[in-house]
């Protein structure tokens, strides 16, 4: 049978360009410059030169393209309170905007969209700046677009199956979320045990050679090499959520490899390496402070103290594991042997609006960025707002925002370095009193751990300038220091050749976020790669989503890392 793309790749011209003409409707020219970049490598070759044709189009072309799009209806089954209040909205927007609304009338997965997510959207758009708004639109015309070509070439038929195991998955959630409908999973609770639990019946479903529950928790697959005595290649990512969390922060990471090793075994196919593929019971540190102990517990990171803290309802570590049935004692065991990896990978939705707005499904990890948090006070002098001079001040809320100018401006002078006041509070603050305390928290990455201390440095060389010009006092305290982790270059690579032999552009770009990768860093090689989020990359949040088709890349991605490693380690 003959290959879609490879017809499309050798019709001439006019065939070619009828072939395209309904991925973009009222506008011809897109089909027609982006052929003239053939043969495409791929369907998401396709995509991206379609999308390139639109986003280097002049403003004027490409809002003439909005103008030309026919009006969205209401969906097919709405009722007529649906069919009112979206008639009502859309006038709005037309109005605001100057072009029909525009969006995908099939979600992430490609299923129909229901008529409230719709009407929830259509609102919050409505909030959106007018450039920012015509940028949305046009990424859902790429997203139809996408969808059109999906119904031509093919569904993404591993995405869609990772799609359905988050899913699946987030059923499970803790006591006071679940009944709101909200996605929570901490630390051995019963919703945490059973998606460990699902977690290792799927693994024996997609053919792992053995499964179990590790002394922390973690849930830990092995798919054996070809032969006895094999290296192994350690990925894998975390369960856990954060509080009302999105269902793909973590869990990407666990779903893609596993699909990759249900491909492998359906194929009766070995590597010359083991697969080990790890769900990291705790990354977040919700319901205790211990962060990282899943990944930790591997690399000798386990604090023995951790075991004595409690949560909020008096339940400590230790009483949690036991009710767990984990052989605290094994602990010590579970750290790996270095010598015996090739290194570590992992897969992880981005938590950011970069791939989002460069419209790419996929980017590689540079360096995870290094981390120092402080706990700020500055002390000045209450007084009376009304009778106070302004040159005779002692405010200690506006030093405290003047320093968090300053964060602002040195941060984004910087490259990829992010500066962030995300804790802001002036203590018995009253509406006619000058502030005379004002307590703030100091967040500051950057890729490297250079780049990291000159920003800490400059930060705090300013606060103190900023205290003695206004005859203030400060105390601070350091409260965390995480060491940057930069990918290792030969694995990086092996990331960038993967996706570039999907057609895809090989983006490189830092995390802002931590992850269990940085951990394993300390014993091995590691990198990561991102799969871009939706909602404007929106993370930690509900509204965390990515799509199949994205999803589909990044396991076709990984598999052929496994297959380019696995040529490597025989040669």
């Amino acid at each position: 049978m003959a290959d879609p793309l490879d017809d499309l790749n050798a019709a001439p011209a006019a065939q070619a360009q009828a072939q395209l003409a309904d991925l973009y409707p009222h506008a011809p020219w897109v089909a027609e410059q982006a052929l003239r970049s053939r043969p495409f490598r791929s369907v998401a070759d396709l995509r991206q030169r379609l999308r390139q044709a639109v986003d280097g189009a002049s403003l004027d072309t490409r809002l003439a393209l909005l103008r030309a799009q026919p009006a969205f209806g209401p969906l097919p089954g709405a009722d007529a309170a649906h069919a009112e209040r979206l008639a009502q909205l859309t006038a709005q927007y037309a109005a605001r905007f100057g072009f029909g609304f525009i969006a995908a009338d099939r979600g992430p997965r490609g299923t129909p969209l229901d008529g409230a997510s719709l009407l929830e959207d259509l609102s919050r758009r409505l909030d959106n700046p007018p450039d920012a708004e015509q940028e949305e639109a046009l990424r859902q015309l790429h997203r139809m677009a996408e969808l059109r070509l999906r119904a031509r070439f093919g569904e993404p038929a591993l995405g869609n199956d990772i799609w359905d195991w988050h899913e699946a998955l987030s059923a499970y959630s803790d006591p006071g979320y679940a009944e709101k409908g909200q996605l929570t999973v901490t630390y051995l609770t019963d919703a945490h045990r059973a998606c460990a639990a699902r977690l290792s019946q799927w693994m024996r479903d997609c053919g792992f050679d053995e499964v179990g529950i590790d002394a922390v928790g973690n849930v830990v697959g092995r798919y054996r090499a070809d032969r006895a005595d094999a290296p192994v290649l350690m990925t894998g990512s975390h369960y856990d959520t954060v509080r009302n969390a999105g269902k793909y922060d973590g869990r990407l990471g666990i779903f893609v490899p596993m699909a990759c090793v249900r491909a492998l075994h359906r194929q009766g196919r070995r590597l010359s390496f083991d697969i080990e593929v790890i769900a990291f019971a705790e990354e977040e540190g919700q319901r205790y402070r211990a962060t990282f102990l899943g990944s930790g517990a591997l690399i000798g990171g386990f604090n023995p103290g951790w075991l004595d803290q409690k949560d909020a309802d008096g339940v400590t570590m230790r009483e949690a594991m036991a009710h767990a049935g984990l052989d605290i004692d094994g602990i010590a065991a579970l750290r790996r042997d270095p010598a015996a990896y090739l290194g570590f990978v992992e897969v992880h939705i981005e938590q950011g609006p970069v791939l989002y707005e460069l419209g790419l499904p996929l980017g590689v990890v540079t360096s995870i960025n290094g981390c120092v948090r402080h706990q700020v006070q500055i002390l000045g002098l209450a007084s009376h707002a009304g009778t106070t001079p302004m040159d005779r001040r002692r405010d200690a809320a506006v030093a405290a925002a003047e320093l968090a100018l300053y964060v602002e401006r040195r941060a984004a002078s910087d490259g990829d370095s992010v500066g962030t006041v995300g804790m802001f509070e002036v203590p018995s603050g009253s509406i006619n009193v000058v502030p005379g305390e004002c307590r703030f928290s100091l967040d500051l990455r950057a890729p490297s751990d250079a780049q990291r201390d000159a920003l800490v440095d400059d930060v705090l060389a300013e606060l103190a300038a900023i205290c003695q010009r206004r005859g203030l006092r400060y105390a601070i305290e350091e409260t965390m220091r995480a060491a940057a982790a930069p990918s290792d270059p030969r694995w990086q690579q092996r990331w960038e050749r993967a996706v570039d032999a999907l057609g895809v552009p090989a983006h490189r770009m830092p995390s802002g976020a931590g992850h269990d990768a940085m951990k394993l860093h300390e014993i091995m090689p590691q990198a990561m790669l991102f799969v871009r989020g939706q909602n404007n990359g929106i993370s930690h949040n509900p509204r965390e989503s990515t799509t199949s088709d994205d999803i589909e890349l990044a396991a076709q991605a990984m598999l052929g890392l496994l297959d380019a490693l696995s040529n490597d380690t025989t040669t």
